[in-house]
């Protein structure tokens, strides 16, 4: 896993928005965050900070509150920083110029891995309150969740490019037509899951140039036309799986999938599924 993906705009632009989350929904007057690059934290995104000395710190792991919770992967606070006892002081400098007392970090974590931490901070020792430390964690959980789909979008555009070269294949190469068609349906499966527009458009441009990878090409333009969520579900229906299987990967009722079929069915004059697949891909609707 590349460390450097969290610098990406579209994951910095998330984990701004769970900081403006946390001081707007959590009653949290300052909250920051940064990426975790190897063992060390850098700061870098701010909301309710004075000062500059937070901004660009970097933070070894095992020290202060953010070194703490890259080791132990897991969310700690302190009541009064500058009089804790759990953390080593390393950078009561900035922190305390910040007037900063009651401080919970919370880690990002994707896998086994901590990508990110996010901090929530008040000025006295009143400590967090339940409303503010769930508000901290919930947005901590968001956004692994969506790194980790991003991460899953990133390695299969990376294997779209790496198909894309070939341009054709050879209509006796099962195996690589399988891969081709296997990515496609992933690709169109992570799109329908990603919650920013841009990438969600960017990874369906990238499923359909895998359709070019074909080995067959159309004799005429198609006047079929297909939603984008019927493609979704017909790609999944292409490699095999039932509805219930088709339902839970892409988020979907089992008769809201039902319905798709009969759609797609009825737009390619299909009496089955089978029949279905066979004439989408003829068609180049499906690679």
């Amino acid at each position: 896993m590349d460390d450097a993906r969290l610098l990406r705009g579209d994951n910095r632009s998330a984990l701004r928005a769970e900081l403006r989350t946390i001081t707007r929904s959590g009653g949290v007057p300052v909250a920051f965050a940064g990426e975790v690059v190897g063992d060390r934290l850098r700061l870098s995104d701010f909301v309710g900070t004075r000062t500059t000395g937070l901004h660009n710190l970097e933070v070894q792991a095992g020290t202060g509150l953010g070194g703490r919770v890259i080791m132990q992967g897991r969310p700690i606070g302190v009541n009064d920083y500058g009089s804790a006892r759990t953390i080593t002081h390393d950078y009561d400098r900035p922190v305390l110029a910040e007037g900063l007392c009651s401080i919970l970090a919370v880690p990002v974590r994707v896998g086994s891995r901590c990508r990110a931490v996010l901090y929530g901070a008040v000025r006295q020792p009143a400590g967090f309150g339940d409303r503010m430390g769930d508000v901290l964690l919930q947005s901590g959980r968001r956004l692994a969740r969506q790194l980790a789909i991003r991460d899953e979008a990133d390695d299969r555009l990376a294997t779209a490019d790496a198909l894309a070269p070939a341009r054709t294949l050879e209509p006796r190469d099962t195996a690589s037509l399988e891969e081709l068609r296997s990515v496609h349906s992933e690709l169109r499966a992570i799109a329908g899951a990603l919650p920013d527009p841009d990438l969600q458009r960017r990874v369906y441009a990238a499923a359909q140039r895998l359709i070019d990878l074909g080995d067959a090409k159309p004799s005429k333009p198609t006047s079929v036309r297909l939603s984008t969520r019927e493609t979704d579900v017909l790609a999944q229906v292409a490699l095999g799986r039932t509805n219930s299987e088709v339902a839970e990967r892409l988020s979907l009722s089992l008769e809201t999938v039902k319905a798709y079929l009969r759609s797609v069915m009825r737009k390619l004059d299909a009496h089955t599924r089978h029949e279905a697949v066979v004439r989408a891909r003829r068609e180049m609707l499906l690679p």
